[in-house]
């Protein structure tokens, strides 16, 4: 690989994705471009790069940052944003929201495990919340991660992490050696193409927003606009959930954290301190 392919993808991934290429970046690369280079017909990752760089060709430009973008995701991922949203959030949304529907977007979804095991969550709870409807959106850049989530088909693996084995048993049907979730489940999230990049006023008004483990791969500057513009997207008493390595601060002052509560920010507004959650209230 020479130092102007290397470049010339760390250029692409950034504009296309946000990404920015770390400082392990020839193992990286390697790793995940080999299976691309013999995919695609090319005798080693070098020529892949050189392509990429010479021929501006469209798709493979798409499947080079597909495939170098981070899709580690499992069902209920660090516990914490999915008991916060049981406990205080969804308990303070639904004595807020009149009509019972309460928006959720799920950023950066990946293979679609972060907002099954919302939608999983709340059917659970059906008998607790009557009246509350979840309305999920959630969203990745990658069509391959999205036609995953879709199908909803996992494997033993992918169902064996995070996932409560009453939960399996519930929501899960097993197809040969894989597993497929409920129709029910499924037909309950709303799955769309979407780069954080973009201007997110599509995405419409929403009530609780995940964007968890993803800003860690953007600079500071991409950081700032993403979380502004989600900013826009919540209402007053909204909800951002960010991963466990992430934080707003020192990046803006659109946002400030629950206090007591890791990784759950709220919008900022100077005449308005933290709002208290009552813990299990319903």
């Amino acid at each position: 690989m020479t130092p102007e392919d290397i470049d010339h993808l760390a250029a692409t991934l950034k504009t296309r994705s946000g990404l920015i290429l770390g400082s392990d970046k020839t193992y990286l690369i390697e790793s995940r471009l080999a299976p691309v280079a013999r995919r695609e017909g090319f005798a080693n990752v070098s020529a892949l790069l050189t392509a990429l760089r010479t021929k501006r060709d469209e798709k493979l430009m798409t499947t080079v940052t597909d495939a170098m973008t981070t899709n580690e995701t499992f069902f209920f991922r660090d516990k914490v944003p999915f008991d916060q949203f049981k406990s205080d959030v969804l308990p303070a949304l639904a004595r807020s929201r009149i009509n019972g529907d309460i928006k959720i977007w799920c950023a950066a979804c990946s293979t679609g495990q972060e907002p099954y095991s919302l939608a999983m969550m709340m059917d659970d709870m059906r008998m607790i919340y009557p009246r509350v409807n979840l309305d999920i959106l959630a969203t990745d850049i990658s069509d391959r991660c999205l036609e995953k989530a879709q199908s909803g088909l996992y494997t033993q693996f992918e169902v064996q992490r995070g996932l409560p084995i009453q939960m399996m048993v519930k929501h899960f049907e097993k197809i040969d050696e894989m597993w497929r979730i409920s129709p029910k489940i499924r037909q309950s999230v709303r799955f769309k193409k979407l780069n954080l990049l973009e201007d997110l006023r599509m995405i419409g008004r929403m009530d609780v927003i995940y964007c968890r483990n993803v800003l860690i791969y953007f600079d500071l500057e991409t950081k700032r606009k993403v979380l502004e513009q989600i900013a826009n997207l919540l209402p007053d008493d909204g909800y951002l959930f960010l991963g466990a390595a992430e934080t707003v601060l020192g990046i803006t002052d659109s946002f400030k954290p629950m206090p007591g509560m890791r990784g759950l920010y709220i919008k900022n507004q100077s005449q308005t301190t933290a709002r208290p959650l009552r813990v299990g209230a319903a």
